[in-house]
């Protein structure tokens, strides 16, 4: 047989005859018309001088020569599958700078083990961690990705929920040898608390429970979530953090867990012209593996 007038584009066909064993089912699994798949299993037939299937009324039957070729056959599909991917992957080589942004305790605990990891895994990659809690700077081109607790709501953004933080009521054994345990919601009326100062959430909570907000105690008051777990580990008192955070620090319990406190998607962004970049895409795949796992355990110290 004369390879260089072999055509190769009858290999597809005759694989998807023998595992279908029908050109009906062949048809139906490529999108290849039953006549087009018949001609191509008889052109091959004629090029090879051999005969590959035995017509039956129940369909195709593979004769004993058809069944010696098919590994072959897989063996050059594969090849042209790999062909396929090089020469798509030509000119686009996972390197260069991604911004990323993430909020405060994301970006300061959660993910520099991640990107430890991905700087292994990706070394031609450089990262630029913008720190924030605002969600508009993606939107505003200043980072390329973000991980955010909101999912985003504009159609040039792609966003995929990749896990969730679920925050607890904690505080530090000193402060609790020094001030006891709260058993009781109602009994933080007699603690300190460490919450936000223009952002009212914990005190919102307080009242939703039917406690008004005049009537907390406040150890400290601030916005910076950095500055809040701080707070909670130096024992100036109760602080509402996540699990992951907490577990990261065995001087740090988690109380009161009849109270029922907001689990916090997570959303991998980015926008959606750069998701068909390499380098992009390989960023935003480490991500969304290596966070959910972060996740599931405790944080590393």
């Amino acid at each position: 047989m004369n390879t260089s007038n072999f055509n190769w584009a009858l290999i597809p066909s005759f694989l998807a005859a023998l595992e279908h064993g029908s050109l009906m089912g062949a048809a139906r699994a490529t999108g290849v018309s039953q006549p087009t798949l018949g001609r191509h299993i008889a052109e091959l037939e004629e090029q090879l001088k051999l005969v590959l299937f035995e017509r039956t009324g129940r369909g195709l039957q593979a004769t004993a020569q058809a069944l010696e070729l098919a590994e072959a056959a897989h063996a050059m599909q594969d090849g042209a599958a790999r062909f396929s991917r090089m020469a798509s992957g030509s000119g686009q080589t996972v390197k260069g700078r991604v911004r990323l942004s993430a909020s405060q305790p994301v970006a300061c605990f959660l993910l520099p083990p991640i990107l430890a990891r991905m700087r292994q895994a990706l070394p031609d990659v450089v990262m630029d961690l913008l720190v924030s809690n605002s969600v508009s700077n993606l939107l505003m081109r200043e980072a390329d990705m973000a991980l955010r607790m909101v999912r985003p709501e504009q159609s040039s953004l792609v966003a995929k929920h990749i896990g969730q933080m679920a925050l607890r009521a904690c505080a530090s054994h000193s402060y609790l040898q020094r001030k006891g345990t709260p058993l009781q919601p109602a009994d933080l009326l007699a603690h300190d608390l460490i919450t936000g100062d223009r952002h009212t959430e914990i005190e919102d909570g307080f009242v939703a429970l039917g406690f008004p907000a005049s009537s907390l105690r406040h150890g400290l008051r601030t916005d910076d979530l950095n500055a809040q777990w701080a707070a909670v580990q130096a024992g100036l008192g109760v602080g509402f953090m996540s699990e992951h955070l907490i577990g990261s620090d065995p001087t740090v319990t988690a109380i009161l867990p009849m109270i029922e406190l907001p689990v916090l998607p997570i959303w991998l962004t980015v926008h959606r012209e750069l998701r068909t970049s390499a380098l992009m895409r390989a960023v935003f795949d480490f991500l969304a593996d290596e966070v959910p796992l972060a996740l599931a355990g405790p944080a590393q110290p």
